[in-house]
């Protein structure tokens, strides 16, 4: 079974439509809402079918467990079907659940949402430490590779027992107390209540956000629908969860979004290497650095070794470093990885489609920098990059708001620098301030994304580490010829590569909301233009076409009406679209949609020479990474993924 426990101020529901597996329920469960509640969000699994009364016992008693912790009195139970990919039978939940709400009935105000029902409902997590908690609960006689007996995942633990690796900056960050700000342009800082969020709305949502941590989502996002009907990408039943499968147009996305970033990276004088994918966890230096990270890690056995899969490229860049014979005249020194993939055991109520992944493609740069001056320096030139990288990928200011955070000592002392953020933008900015440094950074930025949950995700950042050259013992010879150690920054020009699918499809999902035209960037889409022959009779002039336009050209070859091709090709969100038929033949030209200026039901249409369609689409894609069709060119000899 698994269970996301919320501690919440206020949960309600309303029944709206019933599924086929829906039970009989009198009218007085079409609605419920519960104040002060632990809300008990439930996926009953296929597992808990061998032995239900035990799954049930187990579940109660962790169910107690933590309503005696955050001192709850109300619980609301509510089958949640998202949590897992394996479900039990419709029969064996309901069951379930009624045994759950009968064994909590005599100690709770208990209240059960019905099961099989598309309901809507709001909730509003407290914030706390303790407010948002998973559970993956496993009854005996169940063989799964990492569950024993009657046992109880919990943070902190595995599901075998084993003690989870959470490092101290977790810890840290649970305990840290932040002091949240608004800041200007003109360098003014206003508090949450003090600043006027009007026309600001999706700072608003930032800050709320940030302000109640609720991580986990409570329904499915717009996105996944999308990358699986454009077949970008889906999970991958035979892995971890948080581990994707990606089909050939999802790879060649990723594969031109790598391509560029490093492109970037490189244009800046980062250098590209390449480090393993594992390293020993009693390091001596690799595990006082486990402790300054803020993530989960995979742990594994080897060897009589214990092993962890990295979460970023930092450690093996620091190794290098600590190799490298670096003279002053070499600084700043910059080095990127483009990691696929960095691993981290994220809590599973918090993973949804490609907004957050245990193993994702991350580009990891570090720069070594003589000083704190220096720092500042390259600190502005990358925020600035970093502005440039996402605005190439489809994601401008608008689309994104900025998170700054530091401690108070830092701000005071550059007070000037971090305006200028600000300023660069051209917004408000979210600020959180500590009172002493609880990282291995002083300074970082965040630009985020928030989706059409209100949810946000961290894109790219950079971050000023005033720790880890002398954890590492990386050094430097200055002028005097004498032995210094350098201030590091952290950067990921873009965040992680499938998060930025993640977010131009939730732009597009929101985009259509409003009435818009959705598509990606030229440069992004799959097939780029897309010909359409009238008749057989006009296949051979299709294929002149299709090689005369020299980008990613695809033949609808279907026997199928015209009208129907094209309504698929604007399924499929393609930029432009070309008609060939006799008249288009005895004139020599083509009838193009052309979707980036088109409205809903109303294409926008012109006749255009072949040459023409050529130079318009290379004109668009200039100086953008380039590659060939993910699949074959004719429609009719392409498999289908869903």
């Amino acid at each position: 079974m698994q269970i996301l426990l919320i501690h919440s101020d206020h949960i309600e529901y309303q029944v709206k439509k019933k599924t086929p597996v829906a039970e009989e329920i009198e009218d007085d469960m079409r609605q419920g809402s519960l104040d002060e509640a632990l809300t008990v969000f439930i996926a009953v699994e296929k597992a808990d079918e061998s032995d239900p009364e035990k799954a049930v016992t187990i579940t109660v008693d962790e169910i107690k467990k933590v309503a005696a912790q955050v001192k709850a009195e109300n619980i609301m139970l509510y089958p949640y079907a998202h949590l897992s990919s394996s479900l039990s039978s419709p029969k064996v939940a309901v069951k379930v659940l009624k045994d759950l709400e009968a064994a909590l009935k005599g100690e709770f105000n208990v209240k059960r949402a019905p099961f099989g029902f598309y309901k809507s409902f709001e909730i509003k997590c407290k914030g706390h430490p303790l407010s948002e908690l998973s559970r993956t609960i496993r009854v005996e006689g169940e063989a799964t590779p990492h569950a024993t007996s009657s046992a109880v995942s919990a943070p902190g633990t595995t599901a075998a027992g084993k003690e989870e690796v959470i490092s101290e900056a977790i810890k840290a960050e649970e305990k840290a107390k932040s002091y949240w700000h608004i800041l200007t342009p003109d360098g003014e800082l206003h508090s949450f209540d003090d600043f006027d969020f009007t026309g600001h709305d999706n700072l608003r949502k930032f800050r709320d956000y940030e302000v109640s941590k609720s991580r986990a989502v409570d329904r499915t996002p717009p996105h996944v629908e999308l990358m699986r009907r454009l077949e970008i990408a889906d999970y991958e039943p035979g892995s971890d969860s948080g581990n994707m499968r990606f089909y050939p147009k999802g790879r060649l996305i990723k594969s031109l979004l790598e391509t560029y970033v490093l492109d970037r990276s490189a244009a800046m004088g980062a250098m590209e290497v390449e480090t393993p994918i594992m390293y020993d966890m009693n390091h001596p230096t690799l595990k006082k650095y486990l402790d300054r990270f803020p993530a989960r890690q995979y742990s594994i056995e080897a060897d009589k070794k214990s092993l962890f899969l990295r979460f970023a490229a930092c450690f093996g860049q620091f190794l290098m470093n600590h190799d490298m014979t670096i003279s002053y005249r070499d600084l700043p020194l910059k080095m990127i990885e483009l990691t696929r993939y960095s691993f981290r055991k994220e809590q599973s109520g918090e993973l949804v489609g490609l907004r957050r992944l245990r193993a994702f493609t991350m580009p990891d740069m570090h720069t070594l920098a003589a000083d704190m001056e220096q720092a500042i320096m390259e600190f502005g030139r990358q925020y600035d990059m970093c502005i440039s990288v996402l605005d190439a990928m489809g994601l401008g200011l608008e689309d994104y708001e900025v998170a700054i955070r530091f401690t108070r000592d830092f701000y005071e002392e550059n007070k000037e620098f971090i305006t200028e953020l600000a300023r660069v933008v051209d917004k408000p900015v979210i600020i959180e301030m500590w009172d002493e440094r609880f990282f291995y950074f002083v300074l970082k930025f965040e630009f985020n994304y928030i989706d059409a949950l209100d949810k946000a995700s961290a894109l790219s950042t950079v971050q000023i580490d005033v720790e880890n050259a002398e954890r590492y013992d990386i050094k430097y010879i200055d002028q005097k010829g004498e032995s210094r150690q350098p201030t590091i920054l952290h950067c990921s020009p873009s965040g992680a590569i499938e998060r930025i699918i993640y977010a131009l499809l939730e732009k597009n999902h929101m985009l259509t909301e409003a009435g818009g035209v959705p598509m990606l960037p030229l440069w992004l889409s799959p097939t780029q233009v897309r010909v359409i022959p009238v008749a057989e009779r006009h296949r051979e002039a299709a294929e002149e076409v299709a090689l005369m336009l020299g980008c990613r050209t695809d033949i609808d070859d279907r026997d199928e009406t015209v009208g129907k091709k094209i309504r698929d090709a604007g399924r499929e969100w393609i930029p432009y679209v070309a008609v060939l038929g006799d008249e288009e033949f005895r004139n020599g030209e083509l009838t193009v949609n052309i979707r980036s200026e088109s409205q809903p039901k109303q294409p926008k249409q012109v006749k255009m020479k072949a040459w023409d369609l050529s130079a318009r689409v290379q004109a668009e894609v200039a100086g953008m990474p380039y590659k060939g069709l993910p699949l074959p060119v004719y429609l009719s000899m392409r498999p289908r993924f869903f």
